[in-house]
């Protein structure tokens, strides 16, 4: 299995960086590999996403979310085989800590390979300052979602 960690700094109020996280839908704007998301209910989530020239579909289920804390997933069905959560961590009333932590199971020579050479951690490196350029860009967040998912 592999491992990527990654953070970044944000200069936005932690609740604007994790307001922005909630908004699934979003990602494509600033995730270069997801083509689509479409939110099912509070915890379910369906992805299209493009990975190394595949499309790949798959489902996750978000598995704990605390306002302003962490959003945990785990994906479910589909040819995608991971997990993860993000973190918020105040640094100030106008800076965020942001870390992503995905563990996720290569398959083919050609994922296996790119984890190896650590184009993964690079990929997600990049859309965190995708990310960042994001939500430092725009005046305001573009939703919220304030529930609360126990573990």
């Amino acid at each position: 299995m592999a491992r990527i960690i990654e953070t970044i700094d944000v200069d936005v109020p932690v609740s604007s960086a994790y307001n922005q996280w909630t908004q699934f839908e979003d990602f494509p704007r600033f995730l270069s590999f997801v083509e689509s998301i479409t939110q099912t209910d509070d915890t379910h989530t369906r992805w299209v996403v493009t990975v190394g020239g595949a499309q790949r579909e798959f489902d996750a289920e978000i598995t704990e979310q605390h306002p302003d804390e962490r959003v945990a997933w785990n994906s479910i069905g589909g040819d995608e085989n991971h997990a993860g959560v993000v973190t918020f961590h105040k640094l100030s009333d106008a800076e965020t800590r942001v870390t992503v932590q995905i563990d996720w199971e290569p398959s083919g020579l050609l994922e296996k390979a790119g984890a190896a050479f650590g184009v993964d951690d690079h990929a997600v490196k990049k859309d965190l300052a995708n990310f960042k350029e994001f939500i430092e860009s725009h005046p305001r967040e573009t939703g919220a979602w304030r529930g609360d998912v126990q573990s």
